[in-house]
């Protein structure tokens, strides 16, 4: 899995681990991902981590080799993704491309590196993360709204042309969720005002809280498991009732 040394990445990893299955942690932070994978592993889970750029497809190419080399890959999750916060004239062509190179080639990446491998042995489930972002206007997010719209996109285009290799694809679109990136960005941007500002943060889900990463992960766990055999090419908002409550 993409993603998985911190926050909603890391959750799913863990949980995954939890419950018997040998995780492979790609992040380009490497030393957070073998952190992270110690941790399973002190808890009797099977975990590697690997340092990996998921927008460089040399880099992603050569993991998934030797991942492939070694053991089958059942599951594929991409859960790797960067933030970007501005309106169209306040987003840069170089944030752009670099919101760009990580939500939407990264995806791409992954997934072209193990469809063949997938192709062959008949089955295989892949689960992109996308978000709430791609159904609904959200203010000041033109460029990530944009990448998670797209990777909605190729979830339905990818759960299409390879339903008859018994592929499933879907994709899971959280509202907030309280990640370490959160915490990190409302302590930069409003030191002192940080209990306000998570508060205003709460208060705008419906249900009155953000979501957890945990809360993330068991959604994830299903529908990679044997009882979402009968799902595939869906998008599951996991939102506290954001996109119909408002």
């Amino acid at each position: 899995m993409t993603g998985g040394a911190s926050g909603i990445g890391q959750a799913i990893a863990e949980m995954f681990a939890a419950y018997g299955a040998r995780v492979h942690i790609l992040d380009v932070n490497q030393q957070l991902a073998e952190s992270v994978a110690a941790k399973i592993r002190d808890l009797q889970g099977a975990a590697t981590a690997h340092g990996c750029d998921v927008s460089s497809q040399r880099d992603v190419e050569r993991i998934f080799g030797e991942i492939i080399s070694q053991e089958a890959i059942d599951i594929l999750v991409n859960s790797a993704g960067i933030p970007m916060v501005g309106k169209l004239e306040e987003t840069p062509e170089a944030d752009f491309d670099r919101t760009y190179q990580v939500n939407v080639k990264g995806t791409y990446n992954c997934m072209l590196a193990c469809i063949e491998h997938m192709k062959a042995r008949a089955c295989g489930v892949i689960l992109n993360m996308a978000s709430i972002a791609s159904w609904a206007g959200l203010p000041d997010r033109f460029a990530y709204s944009m990448t998670k719209g797209a990777v909605v996109a190729m979830t339905y285009s990818v759960a299409r042309d390879y339903l008859s290799y018994n592929i499933r694809c879907n994709c899971i679109s959280p509202a907030r969720v309280r990640t370490p990136f959160v915490e990190s960005f409302v302590h930069k941007n409003y030191p002192g005002h940080e209990k306000e500002m998570f508060e205003k943060l709460e208060q705008s889900q419906p249900i009155g809280r953000m979501g957890t990463p945990c809360e993330v992960a068991s959604l994830a766990l299903f529908l990679c498991s044997s009882q979402a055999q009968f799902i595939t090419g869906s998008d599951y908002p996991i939102d506290g009732g954001f996109l119909n409550l408002r």
